[in-house]
This record gives structure tokens, sequence and C-alpha cells, in this order.
């Protein structure tokens, strides 16, 4: 068995007044609001992914002594809080996947900031990003915490010590909930879990006015002291004395899990469609009336120009060739002309092209169907080829048993013959020895 300290998470006061986050120039107000939103965060995800609260509490410890030695400015709360979630899970013998973690917290994200709640793509290119981003934040936890990533929560102490003090039952849900709030501060990185267990002990007993002995003080039976009682009882009145926290974009790494104004933009923009080549000559003059903008009069003009200079080049051509040209050319000048068209005109051909990726698909469903009925056939026929010849030999061996049956019998008869014969020649020698004797004995008395 291999024991490792985990008494370096624990900071003081002096430490965590000068973190990386007070480096970067974040104020403490800041540092406070940042750090209670990621916890929510865990917390939220925690109970839609049906997560233990042991889960949640681990990502929540985890997520304070990241921010111990990391500064907001460098890593973004909602990459690290997902983080601390899939590595918490890991830990605690609760497993979920990746897709999962990101799924939930893009949705939290378009809840929270009041977007439209779109569905995460798997194979999009957002989604292979955030899951890249994901693995490589639980890569810089992991290395932070230099792979000791043990963790122990104060609940497992509040039942031992209400139950020594003889506290009446409904204090024990006040103290547990006073503990699962604690860890939204900073109390797990600046005490043991004796101690912050006894706080909440003694904070839930003043709120039910149960009187706890003191002569001698009951916390010293578990391994505290009256200050860092004191300490916890003063951070948790200063935690439910805030409002709720809301996100503070201080990273530089900006927003993640939704989809940002210009990738949206980007995507809306249609693919640019290769127009034939025209003569030199038409060539000539478009970039003659392109560059003097004066003789055209407008862009409208010089889509015209550009228009009638490709009819004349294509004359020869067939007439729905020129009608598509003409139709193509009308469009991308409306579309230039007026940026809803744009917009317009590339949703329908995002749903054309969705139409035909959902008939390829059914088409390949159907062939691997098919592919299957077939591989089914074959099998079929397959089985009944080894059936029939198995039905063959079975055949052939009943008659080679037969043929054998009747030789035997044949065999046996003969012999019973040949046996038979034998004993008549002998009974027939015997009677004719027998008679013969009698003669002579007859012709001896006479």
């Amino acid at each position: 068995m291999i024991y490792t300290a985990i008494d370096n998470f624990y900071l003081t006061d002096e430490q965590l007044q000068n973190s990386p986050s007070r480096k970067d120039g974040i104020d403490e107000a800041t540092e406070i609001t940042l750090r209670i939103y990621g916890c929510d965060l865990i917390q939220e995800s925690g109970i839609l992914l049906r997560l233990p609260q042991a889960v949640m509490a681990t990502g929540q410890v985890l997520f304070h002594r990241f921010y111990c030695k990391k500064s907001f400015a460098r890593f973004n709360v909602k990459k690290v809080a997902a983080g601390c979630v899939w590595l918490a899970s890991k830990l605690e013998e609760s497993p979920r996947k990746a897709r999962q973690v990101l799924i939930v917290f893009h949705r939290m994200e378009c809840r929270r900031e009041s977007l439209p709640v779109v569905y995460l793509e798997i194979g999009s290119q957002k989604y292979h990003d955030l899951k890249t981003d994901l693995s490589r934040t639980e890569r810089h936890i992991l290395k932070e915490m230099g792979f000791i990533c043990h963790v122990e929560h104060p609940h497992k102490f509040i039942s031992n010590y209400l139950a020594t003090l003889e506290t009446p039952p409904e204090l024990r849900q006040e103290a547990w909930n006073l503990a699962n709030d604690s860890l939204r501060t900073t109390l797990c990185v600046r005490f043991k879990s004796e101690v912050v267990a006894c706080g909440v002990v003694y904070a839930a007993a003043r709120r039910f006015q149960v009187p706890l002995p003191e002569n001698p003080p009951w916390w010293k039976a578990f391994d505290a002291d009256k200050s860092g009682i004191d300490e916890v009882c003063r951070v948790l009145a200063h935690l439910y004395s805030l409002s709720k926290a809301q996100y503070i974009p201080v990273c530089k790494d900006g927003d993640s899990f939704t989809f940002s104004s210009q990738s949206k933009d980007s995507q809306s923009q249609p693919v640019s469609k290769e127009l034939p080549q025209a003569s030199p000559t038409a060539n000539t003059e478009l970039a003659s009336a392109a560059v003097n903008p004066e003789s055209s009069g407008s862009k409208d003009a010089l889509v015209r120009v550009a228009i009638d200079k490709l009819k004349e080049t294509k004359k020869s051509d067939d007439e729905p060739k020129n009608t598509s040209l003409d139709g193509q050319a009308r469009e991308e000048s409306i579309q230039k002309s007026n940026p809803e068209h744009r917009t317009e005109a590339s949703r329908e051909r995002n749903k054309e092209r969705e139409k035909e990726r959902e008939r390829e698909r059914d088409r390949e469903r159907e062939d691997r169907s098919k592919a299957r009925d077939h591989d089914r056939g074959r099998d079929s026929d397959r089985e009944r080829d080894r059936e029939e010849a198995e039905r063959d030999r079975d055949k052939v061996r009943d008659r080679n048993h037969r043929s054998k049956d009747r030789g035997k019998d044949i065999g046996g008869h003969l012999g019973k013959s040949r046996h038979h014969s034998s004993r008549d020649r002998d009974y027939r020698s015997s009677s004719y020895s027998s008679r013969e004797k009698d003669r002579h004995r007859h012709h001896s008395y006479a």
C-alpha cells in the first residue's frame, strides 16, 4: 500500500490573497463570484447526469485546488468545471462519457445565457473541438494536482459526531446541507475535514438552538479548535449574504459550449459556385467595367453587364444551360444586393443538403439491409446443402448396414445347412452299420 501526503493542498490566508488570479489583476469579489459560479455548474451538471453527491463534492474540491494554482484569466471557468466533473466521476467510480458531459454543459449554458437550445451534433467540428478541450483540461488538472487526487469530505464525520453528541435527528439534515454549501467556498483548501465538520455541526446546533457540552469543550474530542469553528461559521454566513453568482468574462479564451455569432455567420454563408469561363474579350470588358465604376453607375449595373456578356459568349449552348446560368446569376445578384436573401438562400441550400444526406443515409440503410438479407439467404442455402449432404450420407450408411446384415444372415443359414447335412450323413452311416450288424447276426444263427 502506498500512502501519499495530502496536507500540501491546504493553504494559508496569505497564500489565498496572493493567488494567481490576483496577480493577473482580478479582485477578490470577482474571484469569489467565479468560484461560486463554477461550483454551481458542477452541482447542477451532477444532478442532470444523475451522479451521487460524492462525485459533485470531489469535483468542487478539485475545482478550488486547481484555481489555487492557476488563474481565472488563463483558464475558462466553464471548461474547468466540465473537466472536474468528468475527472471526479472517474475517481468516485461513477464514470460518465465525454459526450454526456459536453451535451449537459452545452444545454446549461444555453439556458443560463437565454439562448435558443440547440442540440450539439456529435459529428460536428464544434463537438470535436469541445472534446479536445475537455481532455486537455483534464490533463491540466491532473498535472497541477501532481496526479494526487485523494479527497476527504466532512460528510463522513458528521454522522459520527452527531451520534456521539446525542443530538436530535433533524439536526443531521441541516448539518449535511451546510456541508454541501461549504464546498462553494475555499474552506476545503484552508481547513481539514474534521474542522469543517465541527463548524457545520456548531452552525446547525445554533440554528436549531440545541445546546452542546462546553465543559469540557466538545470540539477538543474531535481534533478541532474554536478559532477554526468560528471561521467556518463566518464564511458560511458571508456565503448566504451574497446574491446568485453570475458569469464574469475575465478569461482570454472566451465563452465555450455555445456557438458564437461569427461561427453562425460563417456557416450561413453559401458556397461560391464556379461560373463557366468566358471569352477573353468578355473578361477584359468585365475588368474595365470593374475598374471604372462610374461608367456603370452601381453594382447592379455591373452585374447586369456581366450577365449580358455571359449570354453572348454562350449563345451556341443549349437553352437549359442558358436558363440555369441566368437563374444563378440572378440569384447571385439578389444575394449581393440583399443580405437577407443571402441568408434565406443559404438556409434553403442547407436544408436541401440535409435532405440529400438523409436520402443517402436511407439508401445506405436499404443497401445494408439487402446485403444482410442476401447473406442470410446464402447462409440458408448453405445450411440446406449441408442437410442434404448429411441425409445422403445417412442413406449410404443405412444401405451399407443393411447389406452387412443381409450377408450375415446368408452366412448363418449356409452354416446351419452344412451342419444339418453332416448330421444327416452321420445318422445314415450309423443306421446302415446297424442294419449290416443285424444281418450278420441272423446269418450266424442260421
